[in-house]
């Protein structure tokens, strides 16, 4: 950012309209800006940060005293270029301010202008857009602004000492190395997190298969020899287990036919003397039968 124009009515010590040409200053190289303490040296600065991000770093609240104390309205006006591929761009932020109190003031002009073909075209002309799109084109925020180009009072030693987290995102939007920094640590983020829930997910599988090590291997087949070795002895066992089975069905087979024959002995034995007496009439009734000729022919 290359600074043209600013110009200041109401701030601090400056009541009435001040313009500083930058343009005629920075035509001689560096330049420096003198003056005895309280001359007004910081208040160009906070000017210039006022009228980027509307707000100045080293005030209460970003704005609360900074305006004059006799005047009832705050002016800021800066005009700056920045470097494009077709060439310096130039552009133009303007606000107003008005005292809402005895400390404190309210926005009511903010707009971003850029210069193009000899025309002024308002790029916005609401604070939060200004805001927005102030960022945008400087690619720092009000932080890395007053951290890095306009460094306040007794703020060196603080930027010295810049965390590190602070220091990568002031670099980061520094050097435009928002692709290399945080989009790529979100994309390794997000890549991470679906490789370890790929991951996890294997887990929870190997979990429910089991343990598939080489010793586990090995423990589980030897528990497999054992388990057919036992399965082998209790085939074995039923074996037996059923040829004595067969045997005692056998025997108890043979106990209830005996034991039926012996019923069936006991009944014909308690039958014997009826079956006598009729077998002594069978052999009376032959005798008589082999004697009926012999009676017939003597009648």
């Amino acid at each position: 950012m290359r600074p043209i124009l600013l110009q200041i009515t109401g701030l601090q010590s400056y009541r009435e309209l001040q313009e500083i040409d930058f343009a005629a200053l920075t035509g001689a190289g560096v330049f420096g800006i003198f003056g005895p303490t309280g001359s007004g040296k910081s208040s160009l600065l906070d000017a210039i940060t006022l009228a980027l991000f509307g707000k100045v770093e080293r005030a209460p609240g970003g704005t609360q005293a900074v305006m004059n104390q006799a005047e009832d309205l705050l002016a800021v006006s800066f005009s700056f270029e920045l470097s494009s591929p077709g060439g310096a761009i130039r552009y133009r932020v303007d606000r107003q301010f008005k005292r809402n109190g005895e400390l404190s003031m309210l926005g009511s002009v903010c707009r971003l202008i850029r210069y193009q073909d000899g025309e002024t075209v308002v790029l916005a002309d609401k604070a939060g857009e200004v805001n927005h799109q102030v960022q945008e084109l400087l690619g720092l925020s009000m932080a890395d602004f007053t951290r890095a180009v306009v460094l306040p009072q007794g703020k060196f030693a603080e930027f010295l000492t810049l965390a590190g987290k602070d220091r990568r995102a002031m670099l980061q939007r520094l050097f435009h190395l928002e692709p290399y920094g945080d989009r790529l640590s979100a994309k390794t983020s997000a890549r991470f997190k679906e490789a370890d829930a790929g991951l996890k997910q294997l887990q929870a599988e190997q979990q429910g298969l089991g343990d598939a090590s080489p010793e586990a291997l090995a423990l589980a087949e030897a528990r497999l020899d054992e388990a057919r070795l036992a399965a082998q002895a209790a085939r074995e066992a039923l074996a037996a287990c059923e040829r004595l089975a067969a045997e005692r069905r056998a025997v108890r087979e043979l106990q209830r036919e005996h034991h039926a024959q012996g019923i069936r002995r006991a009944e014909l034995a308690a039958d014997a003397p009826r079956l006598a007496a009729l077998a002594g009439r069978l052999a009376r009734a032959a005798e008589a039968e082999r004697l009926r000729p012999l009676v017939r022919r003597r009648a």
